[in-house]
């Protein structure tokens, strides 16, 4: 995921419950392109190949305020995770979605994101705090939507 020989900042780190079995919120969040349903801060998604993510997937974000963000699958261990690698400006940025069986009903979702490149720390910290703000909004609408499945 990342390269040892570089500076890796870690930007944020975020735990939350769904109410959906392990392969029920795997499938549900492997539909990258249905993301907008519950993440509004994206207009579109375009995925190569297209459908289910894989451990092939390429693809790019249209975000509501106009910027492109394009990333490739790095890891892929369905049901347990996945992470993803794109930029931000000059920046590397890596995102890391797990899933944790809590119950047979219940899953533990562990989003994380990393990144590094010149100017990491300041920068990094920035993203992040847009990011955060994005999250607050979408994960309890991805939550809502998983309990009402």
């Amino acid at each position: 995921m990342h390269r040892a020989n570089r500076d890796v900042v870690q930007l944020l780190r975020r735990e939350f419950i769904v109410q959906a079995s392990i392969e029920e919120a795997w499938r549900h969040l492997a539909n990258v392109e249905d993301w907008t349903s519950w993440a509004h801060h994206i207009r579109a998604v375009q995925l190569q190949p297209k459908g289910a993510l894989t451990q092939a997937t390429v693809g790019r974000f249209h975000l509501t305020n106009g910027v492109r963000s394009t990333f490739r699958v790095t890891e892929y261990r369905p049901p347990l995770g996945w992470t993803w690698q794109g930029s931000f400006l000059w920046l590397l940025v890596d995102y890391e979605h797990r899933f944790e069986a809590v119950a047979a009903d219940r899953t533990r979702m562990v989003w994380s994101v990393a990144c590094e490149g010149f100017g990491a720390s300041i920068l990094g910290r920035l993203f992040a705090l847009i990011y955060n703000r994005n999250l607050d909004k979408a994960i309890p609408r991805l939550q809502d939507e998983l309990a009402n499945k």
